[in-house]
């Protein structure tokens, strides 16, 4: 039997709080209102106790399928060419990794506020390592940046914010892990295929076990790279015919200047940029489908943080604002879409342009990352129910904040008089009768 660990401990922990006679000791005019606390601890105790023994079922279930699935994986790799030495030294000998399903499993139960993501990325430790390794590799980075178009900064910045750059390149053994969610039904075909491919650059560089470490998902060295796009894009920057990004700084620069050529990079342009909007701005444009020329936007009065008007480019351009009204506004370019494709995330795309902009000499953000409230799954579901009831339309409601949630969430904005940012804030929560 496989065990969660920390599950025997979290069940026996719920268990002495919900006991109202271990947990208060209130006086007799309280103790309706304990019992109600009591009932509401006894609720949600039962509901993570529920969610543990539903993970552990299902750790349990793939741990009972993975013998089975090792001999699938064996003639997959056979049919993919890959030598009886590697299926049989390497393929069949394959661990179940229960960690990995967990992680796989589980969903936050709170959203990250862009002032706690920026925060702890865009570091001043950051920045100035990041200086440092500028001046420490700068031949190289002036290579780089003359051949696939990649300014240095940004491919430093890349590098700090996905290892810290090169400290921390993760720890888990990339090929148990590959091989635990390939045999996990969820996403079984992606995962075979980056086994797969795993298993070709073992096969080719002769990379060892401890070597090929890296997250629990499979992602590889300095840069992180899954192994098709270490298959696809990695390169031999140092000459020694081996491409090897956890242990050549050379490679794993240049594989990543590589990889954001051929996502787009538009050479000679920047990601973006923070601006200042007027007091009276419509945010009638909001988010990547509704770009707007950087003339469009300086005739909405829209401007560079020092006050100057943005510069007569032909651009286009989307207004992104991360922590809504209260919070820095930035304007994304192409290359903000670029980085979109090395990571599907807004608040990443803005860090790592700004700490790009930081290395290179830029300024902090004029407006700082205001510190708001975490919202739980189960409030943003209340949020998007209460929406529809309104008539907003926002979709099924699945506690995500998505495009549909930010264009009901204006909607209701509007409806009452308010900033139509599209932003969940607190004040969005009380007009609906909700409470945080």
């Amino acid at each position: 039997m496989i065990k969660i660990k920390g599950f025997t401990y979290l069940a026996a922990s719920f268990a002495a709080c919900v006991s109202v006679s271990a947990c208060s000791s209130a006086p007799t005019s309280t103790v309706s209102s304990n019992n109600a606390i009591a009932d509401t601890n006894a609720a949600l105790a039962a509901e993570d106790i529920n969610a543990a023994e539903q993970l552990n079922t299902t750790v349990q279930l793939n741990a009972d399928a993975f013998a089975s699935c090792l001999t699938t994986l064996q003639a997959r790799a056979r049919s993919e060419g890959l030598s009886e030495e590697t299926i049989n030294n390497t393929v069949a000998h394959l661990q179940f990794v229960p960690r990995v399903i967990e992680l796989d499993q589980q969903q936050p139960e709170f959203s990250q506020t862009f002032a706690n993501y920026f925060t702890k990325r865009a570091t001043d430790w950051r920045v100035n390592e990041g200086r440092r390794l500028l001046q420490k590799h700068r031949a190289l980075l002036d290579k780089l940046s003359l051949q696939y178009g990649v300014p240095p900064q940004y491919i430093l910045s890349f590098w700090g914010l996905e290892t810290n750059y090169g400290s921390y390149k993760g720890k888990m053994a990339v090929l148990d892990s590959l091989a635990t969610l390939a045999c996990e039904p969820r996403r079984s075909s992606y995962f075979t295929t980056e086994l797969m491919q795993a298993l070709k650059l073992k096969e080719k560089y002769q990379f060892d076990k401890s070597t090929m470490v890296g997250s629990w998902a499979g992602a590889m060295g300095h840069t992180q790279f899954m192994p098709s796009a270490y298959a696809k894009y990695a390169i031999d920057g140092d000459g020694d015919g081996k491409v090897d990004l956890w242990n050549s700084t050379e490679d794993a620069l240049t594989s990543a200047a590589n990889f954001l050529q051929n996502l787009g990079w538009q050479r000679n342009e920047r990601w973006g940029r923070e601006v200042l909007l007027p007091k009276n701005f419509s945010y009638s444009h909001l988010g990547a489908k509704q770009t707007l020329p950087l003339s469009e936007w300086s005739a909405q009065s829209v401007t560079l943080t020092n006050g100057q008007p943005l510069p007569p480019a032909d651009i286009q351009a989307a207004l992104y604002l991360p922590a809504g009204h209260t919070g820095p506004a930035f304007l994304g370019y192409e290359n903000f879409n670029v980085i979109m494709r090395w990571n599907r995330s807004e608040f990443y795309a803005i860090t790592v342009g700004h700490l790009a902009d930081r290395i290179n000499g830029g300024e902090p953000l004029k407006v700082a990352p205001p510190e708001q409230p975490r919202l739980s799954r189960e409030q943003v579901k209340q949020l998007q129910e209460k929406l529809n009831e309104a008539g907003f339309e926002v979709g099924k409601p699945d506690g995500v904040l998505g495009r549909n949630s930010m264009a009901g969430i204006q909607a209701f904005q509007r409806s009452k008089k308010m900033i139509a940012d599209g932003f969940p804030s607190p004040e969005v929560f009380t007009a609906l009768g909700l409470t945080l």
